[in-house]
């Protein structure tokens, strides 16, 4: 009961803390990107709230470890054994993570005064109740990798819905109305996120022909008649939102409380079916057969947590290009081109044939790794999403606000943006990582985990984008980098990457600490060593291809640049002649000339 307990009451106080700093960053009013007195006085409330999760999570930490040793919660006050099980067990890194995230977030939200540095909190505490959700019992049974992805995405969407739902108790009348009307947009897919992936995380775990016979079951009916109920009040509300001059102020806060209340119960539910065993269906491994072209091209395991990111970037960018058809703009189709076919080779790199192969071979891994941080971010990069973003993102509530536009601005042109956007910067992150990843022993460790694994594959896009967009990127860089130092930069980085490659060949010890032994597929013969150097090639000959097509892109960009140049000087000097004034040229040599009679004289 302490366990159940404990667990309840840090989700509980979490999702509020989620909600606190969703409010602050997202639904209420700033001025400037500075918070405005109301946020500054709600953050006293949400400090308590960090606080009571900090509590609630050491409490949590500790009867897990006592549930799982079986034994008193007195007796698994031990400092020693309690010691071990946060640095070697994962379950208990991924919760004193946790413990450590509340702490951090609840000793700096009274000091932090900004929107961009809550963004930052926001994001921490959402990493930090998600993490341990990667261990829990409804990612145990049936697919992993999708019942993992589906039970990321449910706990990150019932954070925002529940969270913002609390949040909303707390705000002022007269600020809630302003609120209100930006949360219902957020909640609206948070709701559909959450009911998605609750049953595709039920479809992935449960073994039906049993389940349904079971008091699991009957509980995941009752929680999904709950969440049916409060999607029909988010109807109620936006249907009372839309007649805008008639809205029953009254009427919408009484069907906030009934939200919250049903949001409690809903957590209570879900709290109940991760601490108790579930009717899965045992689903063992299956090695994929030897790889084929067809067998890859048409192999799909999805990463359900990676398909959400992308769904969600194609909604958005499908949406800007609407909104900018809609008032009139011309968007290149080229680029919108461009974008799927980035965002298809990560689906591709990650769920589908490459992906499912690169979990058994480090030849097959490499050439994903290499889709993701070098093909498929040129497609990205190409989209401009970025000035797409700028273009059709919304403007701030009022005069003073800074809107998502604005605070997209002051990211790209802040410090850290103007430190990450050196090119020398971007190359170390873009090749430096190679050999902290690959020869330490960071590499294996990654592998072992579905959290590492993913973090691994971010990392690869996120570097690519970074490098790209600074080379042949058209979208705004905080940075004007010449053309010249660029294609500097690109040599460099064929250099880097060939010493790389040639080191991964002349390697005789596994990268991998034995990961793909242990996967076991047959098809390699047990010679990890020869896929390991298959690799190294591959590295060496996908790593070029791109960076050439880079190099050619650049000097074609340099070429237009200076012809554009030129003719902008020969039509000023036709403007200048018309006028009977010198051009240019003339008028610089002639203050030459006057400098050095001056000498003279």
């Amino acid at each position: 009961m302490l366990l159940l307990t404990s667990k309840y009451l840090t989700y509980l106080s979490s999702f509020i803390v989620v909600g606190f700093l969703l409010a602050f960053t997202f639904l209420l009013i700033n001025k400037e990107g500075s918070l405005q007195e109301v946020s500054l006085k709600l953050r006293q409330r949400a400090s308590i709230f960090a606080l009571f999760w900090f509590l609630s999570s050491t409490l949590f930490l500790i009867t897990t470890f006592a549930n799982i040793l079986d034994t008193t919660f007195v007796d698994a006050l031990d400092m020693t054994s309690l010691q071990s099980f946060v640095t070697q067990v994962t379950l208990g890194r991924y919760l004193f993570a946790q413990t450590a995230a509340a702490f951090f977030v609840g000793y700096l939200l009274l000091r932090v005064r900004r929107v961009i540095p809550m963004m930052a909190l926001l994001l921490i505490s959402i990493i930090a109740i998600a993490a341990p959700a990667l261990e829990s019992h409804s990612v145990s049974g049936g697919s992993h990798a999708l019942a993992t992805g589906s039970m990321l995405l449910h706990v990150i969407g019932l954070s925002l819905w529940v969270g913002g739902l609390f949040a909303l108790t707390f705000i002022p009348i007269d600020d809630r109305k302003i609120a209100i009307q930006r949360f219902s947009v957020m909640a609206l897919w948070a709701a559909i996120v959450v009911v998605l992936s609750g049953v595709v995380n039920a479809w992935a775990r449960l073994n039906f022909k049993d389940a349904w016979e079971t008091t699991y079951a009957r509980v995941i009916i009752l929680k999904a008649l709950l969440a049916a109920v409060l999607i029909f009040i988010g109807y109620l509300h936006k249907k009372n939102l839309a007649q805008k001059s008639e809205i029953n102020w009254a009427i919408l806060t009484r069907l906030i409380g009934y939200e919250v209340a049903l949001m409690a119960a809903i957590t209570a539910i879900g709290i109940w079916l991760s601490v108790n065993a579930s009717p899965d269906r045992i689903v063992e491994p299956v090695i994929p057969a030897e790889p084929t072209i067809t067998r890859i091209l048409f192999a799909y395991d999805p990463d359900l947590f990676m398909m959400g990111i992308l769904a969600l970037a194609v909604a958005l960018y499908i949406k800007g290009v609407v909104i900018l058809r809609a008032r009139g703009d011309a968007w290149p189709v080229g680029r919108t081109v461009a974008f799927a076919l980035g965002i298809s080779a990560i689906d591709f790199a990650t769920s589908g044939g490459l992906g499912v192969y690169a979990m058994y071979s480090f030849e097959y891994h490499m050439i994903a790794h290499m889709t993701l941080g070098m093909i498929a971010p040129i497609g990205l990069v190409l989209g401009a999403p970025i000035t797409l973003a700028l273009r059709t993102l919304p403007q701030g509530r009022t005069k003073e606000e800074r809107g998502p536009r604005g605070i997209l601005l002051a990211l790209l042109h802040s410090r850290y943006g103007m430190i990450i956007t050196h090119p020398v910067i971007a190359l170390i992150l873009f090749d430096g990582s190679l050999f902290v990843l690959y020869f330490t022993d960071l590499f294996g460790t990654l592998m072992a985990s579905h959290a590492g694994h993913l973090l691994m594959n971010l990392h690869f896009i996120a570097v690519g984008f970074l490098f790209f967009m600074i080379i042949v990127g058209i979208d705004p860089n905080p940075r004007r980098v010449h053309h010249l130092l660029r294609i500097v930069i690109l040599f460099a980085t064929m250099a880097i990457h060939a010493f790389f490659s040639i080191a991964l060949l002349a390697t005789t010890t596994l990268v991998d600490k034995g990961f793909y032994a242990t996967q076991g597929a047959p098809w390699l013969l047990g010679d990890f060593l020869a896929d390991q150097r298959s690799g190294g090639s591959v590295s060496w000959a996908m790593g070029e291809i791109p960076i050439i097509l880079a190099l050619v892109a650049t000097f074609i960009q340099w070429m237009r640049e200076d012809a554009k140049e030129t003719r902008r000087i020969d039509r000023n000097e036709e403007r200048m002649a018309a006028m009977g004034e010198d051009d240019e040229l003339t008028q610089y040599n002639s203050y030459l000339k006057s400098l050095n009679s001056k000498k003279e004289n």
